[in-house]
């Protein structure tokens, strides 16, 4: 009996391992997904602001044909960008409630819209509800040298505040928050 429960056992651990080991996962992702808070580190549980995003690359691309001007973009890749104000806060000059909101941009030439949204969990910008908006506000683009391969997100101090800043390939688009 003792010898028919030990193979038994051994059986089923066979079985129950053989699945683990064929377990396959995806490979890394094109555009990988990666989070701006601020204050930064990673260690202070006191933020202001935290962004949710995915990075694509330009791959030999233009930011043209990637986020077309006068086109709502999901501003990154894949689902679209979603940021947390974790107090009331003034985006752009005017006024936002904490909480958590789809941030959408808008290219255009001289300034980009930037649109808090309040639909979350949705797959780029094809379900894009003009009607849930909480906000737009107009942003300061501008040039730099250097280019950017990588969509990214980052912080600027100015007083009051920060400026959250979107660049990639030679574009930034900065938009003020007051705390």
């Amino acid at each position: 009996m003792k010898k028919i429960l030990t193979l038994t056992i051994l059986v089923i651990s066979l079985v129950f391992t053989t699945d683990a080991n064929a377990q396959n996962f995806s490979g890394l992702d094109k555009s990988p997904a990666d989070i701006a808070s601020y204050p930064p580190g990673g260690r202070d549980s006191n933020k202001s602001v935290r962004v949710i995003y995915s990075r694509p690359q330009l791959k030999g691309r233009s930011l043209a044909e990637l986020a077309p001007a006068g086109k709502v973009w999901r501003t990154g890749a894949n689902e679209a960008t979603e940021i947390t104000f974790y107090k009331d806060i003034n985006f752009g000059g005017k006024d936002v409630n904490a909480g958590t909101y789809s941030l959408f941009t808008i290219p255009g030439e001289k300034e980009w819209t930037v649109v808090l949204n309040k639909n979350l969990n949705q797959w780029g910008a094809y379900s894009y509800d003009e009607s849930a908006d909480v906000v737009r506000v107009s942003a300061t683009k501008t040039m730099d040298g250097s280019s950017l391969e990588e969509f990214s997100i980052a912080y600027k101090e100015i007083d009051g505040g920060v400026d959250l800043v979107m660049g990639w390939d030679k574009t930034r688009v900065s938009v003020p928050i007051k705390m």
